[in-house]
């Protein structure tokens, strides 16, 4: 195969996935296309044992991270040559007139192989050796493993256990790795062997003069091992779907659509990766009395005219026990009076505060003599203005 007619496929078209497709999708659509085309299943079919070898070979490129990254840099570069292809300068390999091509294009020059060397481009030879397992013409590179997808969970927590910290249990149905065969995806009793075909590597190897590439082994699907009797569990996936149940610990202070990771406790690698990872979504519930606002709890505290104008002491609420409040004589109705220390602790060692806020009721009916105190009261104060500032402005109108 030369270069040309390597860089001219689209993985993308052959998964039947777009671009900026999830690794996720790309996943999906693999096992569905090589489930319906897999020699096994379609013996004596030639078209879709093509199909077969072409969508493992899309999905050992789109599947690895860095090979999908490497494999879109060249899309970029190169552009698109039609239908899910590559354009270069000119027709054939170097284009009209020769090897060197219109205007000097020389396809050697792009993947280094100009003068036996690395002249050209340079990188963009190592970069697409790099993409097939071969970079500056070394050994062939074994098929990596793929770290497991991570997972999403919500819980819903009281105020108090938002402020004071929790241990919750935690029951979750997700991919884990199988318990009849602990991941290797054969029977008990039976184990994986090697594959004859790639020696374990997951890759073959395939030339074309100075050119050479890599492709997923079709025989093992990129694995580097054969599974002869499958596990029924998981089908020899190595994965199943399991009710598990974990305890996760609530930190002091956490916040309401706060996330918290659980490091390896996501969904199991595949190849021997590391699992992914475990996110826990914390909503709170809102309290009857007590608000907040940073690491500092918040409360508003119902009083009266008396208790404002005259000053006094209050007792007012913690989430804890209670506190004694001093309000100054001439207290304004809306002040927030700061008690020290009785907010939120949190982890870090840093200590809120209680914001507590004054408001004056005003009762809703008066008896006979509350209401001649009050009579008595306005008329003590009649020659006090409580809104200078507004009276001027009238006086100024007039």
């Amino acid at each position: 195969m030369s270069a040309r007619e390597w860089i001219g496929k689209d993985f993308y078209r052959e998964l039947g996935v777009s671009s900026d497709a999830s690794a996720d999708e790309i996943k999906k659509a693999y096992r569905k296309l090589a489930r319906e085309n897999h020699p096994d299943a379609n013996p004596g079919n030639e078209e879709a044992e093509r199909k077969f070898k072409a969508v493992s070979e899309a999905y050992g490129v789109l599947s690895d991270p860095d090979k999908r990254k490497e494999y879109d840099e060249a899309r970029s570069l190169f552009g698109s040559g039609g239908p899910g292809g590559f354009g270069f300068p000119g027709g054939g390999a170097g284009g009209p007139g020769g090897p060197g091509g219109a205007g000097g294009f020389d396809l050697g020059d792009i993947f280094g192989q100009t003068g036996g060397g690395g002249g050209g481009f340079g990188g963009l030879g190592d970069m697409l050796g790099n993409l097939f397992g071969r970079r500056g013409g070394g050994p062939t590179t074994a098929a990596r493993g793929q770290r497991g997808a991570d997972v999403e969970t919500d819980v819903r927590i009281d105020f108090a256990e938002a402020v004071r910290g929790a241990t919750l249990p935690l029951r979750l149905s997700s991919p884990a790795t199988c318990g009849t065969c602990h991941g290797n995806g054969a029977r008990p009793g039976t184990s994986p062997r090697t594959c004859p075909t790639c020696a374990g590597a997951g890759l073959v190897n395939r030339s074309q003069g100075a050119f050479a590439f890599s492709e997923p082994c079709r025989d093992c699907r990129g694995r580097g091992t054969v599974i002869d009797t499958p596990c029924s569990e998981c089908g020899g996936e190595g994965v199943s779907t399991r009710t598990r149940t974990l305890t996760v610990r609530i930190p002091a202070g956490v916040d309401d659509n706060q996330r918290i990771r659980l490091a390896g406790q996501g969904e199991p690698g595949r190849g021997g990766a590391v699992a992914g990872d475990l996110y826990v979504r914390v909503h709170v519930n809102p309290h009857s009395v007590f608000g907040r606002s940073g690491n500092d709890l918040t409360i508003t505290v119902p009083v009266d005219f008396s208790e404002v104008a005259l000053g006094g002491t209050i007792t007012v609420p913690t989430l804890e026990s209670k506190v004694s409040l001093k309000i100054p004589a001439g207290t304004a109705s809306g002040r927030v009076l700061r008690v020290r220390g009785k907010g939120i602790a949190k982890r870090d060692g840093t200590q809120g505060d209680l914001l507590v806020t004054i408001q004056v009721v005003v009762p809703a009916k008066l008896g006979d003599d509350a209401r001649r105190a009050l009579e008595s009261y306005a008329e003590a104060v009649a020659d006090t203005d409580p809104r200078p500032e507004i009276t001027a402005l009238l006086t100024d109108r007039e």
